[in-house]
């Protein structure tokens, strides 16, 4: 396995986790929150798909495709302590989005040659100190808000699936 195969297979990983979290959750369920404070998982969703979006673009400027013009605005640290349906997206748009960036920052992965990858990078958090950090750091960061939405899950008595 090279490096490109074990990032990929990091990221697949991940994606059985989060997506087996969100597989029986409804529209309203992304809405609850582990408790009063804590960001709901439509917020949540947002700001890992804009995430990914602006990390991948951080190490190849430009090869990302743009999300939507208003997809920005409903995922700012000021909308996290929003309630209303109605300023977030729905499970199944968000999957929809999740999986086109995912494809993207593949896109962008299996173009970079594999010396790249040890270059370094800025403007991501500082714990990325290289172009493939900011890859292995994707699926990480997806697991780490399902660690939440496991809480959450759990609240609405809905059995662990991990």
């Amino acid at each position: 396995m090279d490096t490109k195969q074990a990032i990929r297979s990091s990221l697949t990983q991940s994606d059985f986790v989060w997506n087996g979290y969100l597989s029986d959750l409804s529209d309203k369920d992304l809405l609850v929150r582990a408790c009063p404070g804590a960001n709901h998982i439509a917020w949540q969703l947002g700001h890992l798909i804009q995430s990914e979006r602006h990390l991948v673009d951080k190490v190849a400027p430009g090869k990302m495709d743009e999300l939507p013009a208003d997809f920005k605005p409903r995922h700012t640290k000021e909308m996290a302590g929003a309630d209303d349906a109605g300023k977030f997206l729905t499970k199944d748009e968000y999957l929809r989005h999740a999986k086109q960036v995912r494809a993207n920052a593949l896109r962008v992965l299996d173009g970079l040659p594999i010396d790249e990858l040890s270059q370094p990078v800025t403007g991501v958090p500082p714990f990325c100190k290289t172009k493939g950090d900011v890859f292995m750091f994707l699926g990480s960061h997806w697991l780490m808000h399902a660690g939440q939405w496991a809480i959450i899950r759990r609240s609405m008595g809905k059995p662990p699936l991990f």
